[in-house]
């Protein structure tokens, strides 16, 4: 009997945490823009993010905002990579011709390598993150 009142005392309590813990799980959760969820960020998001999760680019990572603004400064970086061309082969990004978009690490902590995080740029002043290595994208607002 008192097992079964427990279990029925930490039913809802159980309930909370699981909500609570799948909010907080690390993903991102900005929504498309012209979701209901999302009216602020599709009133003000540019044509170019038409269609696409977006991002204010101050709720980017720490390490993502880092990388903006070294972008913004021109440099110095630090890995021989960032400012080649991204070849947008995925065609998840506006089709252009190549050489639009332009590539950028976001340092991963923990990571021993470049990890999976990329801000990406295009020559309109567009600016694209993907925290999962290219197989989805975020437009940024700024």
């Amino acid at each position: 009997m008192i097992n079964r009142l427990a279990r029925l005392a930490l039913a809802p309590v159980l309930v909370c945490l699981a909500v609570l813990l799948a909010g907080c799980g690390g993903k991102d959760t900005a929504k498309p823009a012209g979701s209901p969820h999302n009216a602020s960020a599709s009133a003000s998001a540019p044509g170019w993010s038409k269609g696409m999760a977006t991002v204010p680019a101050g709720a980017l990572p720490a390490e993502a905002r880092r990388t903006l603004a070294l972008i913004d400064k021109g440099g110095p970086f630090p890995y021989s990579r960032d400012g080649v061309v991204f070849g947008n082969v995925e065609k998840l990004l506006p089709q252009h011709k190549r050489g639009y978009y332009h590539e950028y690490t976001v340092p991963t902590p923990g990571s021993r390598d470049r990890g999976a995080r990329r801000l990406i740029t295009g020559q309109s002043g567009e600016f694209f993150y993907t925290g999962d290595h290219y197989k989805t994208f975020k437009a940024v607002l700024r």
